[in-house]
């Protein structure tokens, strides 16, 4: 029997407290998730289990100010919130990103029970505000005027061992009238090409082989540090970057899109041929109430260029149907560059006012029943091209990286799923050989659908990948370890097909 004089004297030990993110809206909220769990694991918290659903210690919302009805949602969730609070002392919530920055005061008068709320320009003070919040008892808001720290310098929680995004700006110098990201996000403010180069280094390094540069104008790039073609240089200096096989960006403006861009693409093996490239509006007068800065002759002029360096690019965009003052010829125009560009993908956003915006305030706003109808017939154009456009893809061979999460009925249909060069999302047959994400496999294509392609005869070639090794590392570290891994992006996988979550100036 052990006395009472060998035992150890009794330690306090503090449980560990789980966090949860969710995050709305473009690429840019996507990434800066990414920093915000980098930083809530740096000070001790552990990711909650998936599907805990408002049952961690710490709830942070990632917002966005574009959606339509953004607040209402958030209001809605954080009353969904308000009686597992207090039921549960010492759980707090955090309200961050881009509707932070924009209502302020107003989110914690219409939600007491918030505990922290901070801006897109100081995301590195969340755990130092919940700390704060938790010892003071009462609500933080901490809203930065100016970036006090670029988001890449922060500690990152990134779960894809393959794929990566990376950030060269911030902030955004344009003046569109239907978008408010950069009154909320702050003037374009670059990395220097040596702090972004570095990083991709340091990612291939630990096994990532595709990386997407991030901007809200990815291709204004070098406007803040005094040169025109430092986006062509960066994507050229990513072409000498070894084991890096995929370079891709987004999103791009028209106007900034120069022919040295063209052929750093063309010229540049691992910069991949797709382009996402939003158009908004066919018509010349919308595009000019817009303040979008080119004209229709322009956009297809870009298309024409691209199409003839790189024949085989898909090429996507982002369009917007019933802005104000938007005739029925001005749809007819967009219907026009919607036949002579021939997207693979085209998103599109029925107009809606956005608070704070210049649109939400001019005449000529567009009935509803007027701009579901247009929104229907443009939907119905695009989805014919697409699946004509991808018809033209049967019989090819490809190279697909290999994916994780990407095919929801994979297990079913007993297939794999994968990205082409170009970004198109391919089904294959599973193979005999253990095939892990991060891989490559070379198949030919046998069928196509609007929006995938299947390859189903057997596997051609696969190209086990350093990419490959890094995810089967990470996933033995994620058994013996679930929650305190920091690698890649905060959902499994590569980043979300682009541009499922518009980047940039687009409409969400």
């Amino acid at each position: 029997m052990t006395s009472s004089s060998d035992r150890s004297p009794a330690v306090d030990v503090l449980p560990t407290r789980t966090y949860e993110i969710r995050t709305y809206g473009c690429q840019m909220n996507v990434h800066d998730s990414e920093r915000l769990a980098g930083l809530l694991e740096d000070a001790g918290y552990v990711r909650a289990p998936q599907g805990s659903d408002g049952d961690a210690d710490v709830v942070v919302f990632n917002t966005c100010a574009v959606r339509e009805n953004a607040d209402n949602k958030l209001y809605g969730n954080l009353g969904h919130l308000a009686p597992k609070k207090a039921s549960r002392p010492g759980m707090q919530i955090a309200v961050g990103g881009c509707l932070a920055q924009k209502d302020r005061d107003t989110i914690v008068k219409r939600a007491p029970w918030v505990d922290v709320v901070f801006g897109t320009h100081n995301i590195g003070k969340l755990p130092v505000l919940l700390e704060r919040a938790r010892v003071q008892e009462e609500a933080q808001v901490e809203i930065a005027e100016s970036l006090e720290a670029f988001p890449s310098t922060l500690p990152t929680r990134r779960e894809s061992a393959y794929a990566a995004w990376v950030s060269i700006s911030v902030g955004c110098n344009n003046t569109c009238t239907f978008c408010i990201v950069p009154a909320l996000r702050g003037k374009e403010k670059d990395r220097r090409p040596g702090d972004i180069l570095a990083e991709i280094e340091a990612l291939v390094a630990e096994g990532v082989s595709e990386i997407t540069l991030l901007g809200q104008n990815v291709n204004a790039y070098g406007s803040d540090i005094g040169d025109r073609e430092a986006f062509s240089k960066l994507l050229r200096a990513c072409g000498t970057i070894d084991g890096l096989e995929r370079v891709r960006f987004t999103s791009p403006h028209p106007r900034d899109f120069t022919d040295d861009v063209i052929a750093a693409m063309a010229e540049t093996p691992n910069v991949m041929p797709q382009l996402h490239m939003p158009l908004q509006s066919g018509s010349d007068p919308i595009l000019k109430a817009m303040r979008r800065s080119y004209r229709q002759e322009r956009f297809l002029g870009i298309i024409e260029k691209v199409r003839a360096a790189i024949p085989h690019a898909a090429i996507s965009t982002d369009i917007i149907v019933g802005f104000p003052g938007e005739t029925e010829e001005d749809f007819q125009q967009t219907l026009h560059v919607v036949r002579e560009a021939r997207f693979a993908q085209a998103f599109t956003f029925q107009y809606s006012k956005r608070p704070g915006t210049p649109a939400a305030e001019m005449d000529g706003q567009i009935p509803k029943q007027v701009v579901q109808e247009r929104y229907e017939r443009l939907v119905a154009l695009q989805e014919e091209i697409s699946w004509e456009e991808n018809k033209k893809q049967v019989g090819r061979t490809l190279e697909l990286m290999v994916a994780e999460g990407e095919g929801r009925k994979d297990d079913t249909t007993h297939r794999l799923s994968g990205r082409a060069p170009d970004n198109r999302l391919v089904h294959f047959t599973k193979p005999d050989q253990e095939v892990r994400p991060g891989d490559v496999v070379t198949v030919e294509i046998t069928y196509a659908a609007p929006h995938h392609l299947l390859a189903e005869g057997p596997v051609l070639d696969v190209r086990r990948t350093r990419a490959g090794d890094a995810w089967e590392k990470r996933t033995a570290e994620k058994a013996a370890k679930p929650a305190g891994v920091l690698l890649g992006l905060p959902k499994v996988g590569v980043p979300e097909p682009l541009p499922a979550v518009t980047g940039g100036c687009a409409v969400d």
